[in-house]
């Protein structure tokens, strides 16, 4: 790790162990399975976001890499199962690898003729670039022969609800809103992604994270911080809001990308995963400064 990501970590991990627990038999964070418990890290983040974030079209949650527990939040029932987009791509991506001993194709993305998002295409992809660009092309083709039953394995693995029985080929890469999960089983799985980052197909879908935040999807996360150094996934899912919008734009992205420290998920009212990167960007910045 380089001079100014190395500083990075080191001045977050420094927040995290900043302040004392709070104290009295039965109270420690640990015991409350909660290593942040009443940091200054954890009061300062809620505050800076509830106050410099007040906006009601966006939701977010952000978890302690390490346990998962919630830190700070704003997002109405985040344990209901709702379409997520883009952001089940990875776990799909596992499942296809189990059934084809985690050998991924290469793929010619064409755009707007191959089902992608981007109407000029992508060109040549792989699993990594197709995770960084969030390429519907690829992931049209690699789920083209899939099924939801080969999918829920994978699903109940990472603690994500399984898609519907009926589920099929796009549907199972987030197209559509057949397959429902609840955003906080979906921040908690990517965690477990981390985790689980020497197991087979793991190392390109996180890699191709990394490649989200540097050039893809995910690059406003990266321009946003002082020394860029994030994994982030995108996704545009339809709309569950009581006042419905053309859809809703996500991003996960965790930092430090090497070994994440915090996890924050966004969602915002009314757009695209790559507009919602950018407010995830500013985001992490003010929680970091």
């Amino acid at each position: 790790m380089d001079a100014v990501r190395q500083l990075s970590l080191v001045l977050i991990v420094g927040l995290l162990a900043a302040a004392p627990s709070s104290g009295g038999a039965g109270n420690s964070a640990s015991e409350r399975g909660d290593s942040f418990g009443t940091t200054l890290f954890a009061q300062s983040a809620s505050e800076v976001l509830h106050r410099e974030f007040p906006d009601d079209h966006i939701s977010y949650l952000l978890l302690d890499a390490q346990t998962g527990a919630v830190i700070a939040s704003r997002w109405d029932n985040p344990e209901t199962p709702i379409p997520l987009g883009s952001l089940v791509k990875p776990f799909t991506a596992l499942a296809y690898g189990e059934q084809h001993a985690f050998r991924y194709p290469a793929h010619i993305c064409h755009g707007t003729a191959s089902g992608c998002w981007l109407p000029r295409g992508h060109g040549p992809v792989d699993l990594t670039s197709a995770i960084a660009y969030s390429c519907n092309s690829y992931f049209r083709a690699l789920t083209s022969n899939l099924t939801a039953s080969e999918v829920a394995p994978v699903a109940i693995r990472f603690g994500l609800q399984s898609p519907v029985s009926n589920a099929s080929g796009s549907a199972l890469a987030g197209l559509g809103d057949h397959w429902r999960i609840s955003p906080l089983n979906m921040a908690r799985a990517y965690l477990e992604l981390v985790r689980r980052r020497d197991q087979p197909g793991s190392h390109e879908i996180l890699r191709g994270m990394a490649e989200s935040a540097l050039r893809g999807t995910g690059t406003e996360v990266d321009r946003a911080l002082p020394y860029p150094n994030a994994m982030v996934k995108t996704g545009t899912a339809a709309c569950t809001h009581s006042r419905r919008a053309p859809g809703d734009g996500f991003t996960i992205a965790m930092v430090p990308a090497g070994q994440p420290q915090i996890l924050l998920m966004v969602r915002i009212h009314g757009t695209v995963g790559a507009q919602a990167a950018r407010t995830a960007g500013k985001m992490l910045r003010r929680i970091q400064e």
